[in-house]
Order: C-alpha cells, then sequence, then structure tokens
C-alpha cells in the first residue's frame, strides 16, 4: 500500500499526475458489479422482452462507452487510447446478474478507473432500462477484480 498521495500538488490542491516519465507497458485491469433484481425481471431481460429494446446490448455499449470517456466523467483520470474493452454478463439463473468488464492498453497509466466505471454504467444503463417494471433493483458489489501491469505491480482481489 502506498503512503503517499498523489492527486495532490504542494498547496495540498487536487492536481492530475505526471505520468510523462513513466514507462510505457501493457495495463490491464478486470472489474465486476451486480444488478440484484426480482427473478421476473432477469427472465425478461433474458427472453428479450422488454419494452425498451435488447437491454444487455445497450449496456454493452453504454460500458464500452463509458470507458472510452472516463476522464469526462473524473477529474484526474488521464485520456487514455484504449485498445480493448469487452463486457460480459453472468447469471445466477434466478435474480441476479454480474456484470464484468475488461479493459486493456499499452501506456503510462493504468486503466482501473476505466474498468470501474464501464460496469457501473452498464449496471446503471440495465436499471434505466428495466425502471418501469422494477425499480427495486440494486446495483452492489462493485469493485476492481485484477489489474496487471506499470510500477505497483500485480493486483488480484481478495475478498477476505
Amino acid at each position: 500500500m502506498m503512503d503517499k498521495l498523489t492527486h495532490f500538488n504542494t498547496q495540498g490542491h487536487a492536481n492530475m499526475v505526471d505520468v510523462g516519465d513513466k514507462e510505457r507497458s501493457v495495463r490491464k485491469a478486470s472489474a465486476q458489479t451486480k444488478v440484484i433484481m426480482k427473478e421476473a425481471t432477469l427472465q425478461r431481460i433474458k427472453d428479450g422482452k422488454v419494452k425498451k429494446g435488447d437491454v444487455l446490448a445497450v449496456a454493452q455499449t453504454a460500458g464500452i462507452m463509458a470507458a472510452k470517456n472516463t476522464s469526462e466523467l473524473i477529474p484526474m483520470c488521464h485520456l487514455l487510447p484504449l485498445e480493448k474493452v469487452n463486457i460480459i454478463f453472468e447469471d445466477n439463473e434466478k435474480d441476479t446478474l454480474t456484470i464484468t468488464a475488461m479493459v486493456k492498453m499499452s501506456g503510462k497509466t493504468g486503466v482501473e478507473m476505466e474498468a470501474l466505471t464501464a460496469c457501473q454504467i452498464a449496471a446503471l444503463t440495465i436499471y434505466d432500462m428495466c425502471k418501469a417494471m422494477e425499480r427495486s433493483m440494486q446495483i452492489t458489489d462493485c469493485h476492481l477484480l485484477e489489474k496487471e501491469g506499470g510500477k505497483s505491480g500485480h493486483f488480484v482481489f481478495n475478498k477476505q
């Protein structure tokens, strides 16, 4: 764990970290979140019976767009030339849809925020498209699963 906070200048104000002198390397990150809903809502999503359209296709597109635009949403994030963004949906055959986002690029800073943003926006898109059927859906458990590349090394989420 690093103790020094790098997003503050000498006056204690926020600033964008200088990555100009960092080594370029392959950066990968994956993140995950869950959308908990009624069984009937999940079944309608899977059956393609939601009036607004193909929920998962729209959510996948939204997640990819979000990853590509993270620097416009989070002030201190760098604009990154992403090389790969993939969004995967899995369900437990009951009431939970799990969204996993994987992001990759070669550069001087990591892509963790892009993966986390992709998950959250995909989840919010699902909520938006299904809220007429169920307003009690919950978006939960958003976290970084894994990060590779860069000076800080490899990270793998351990729930313990």
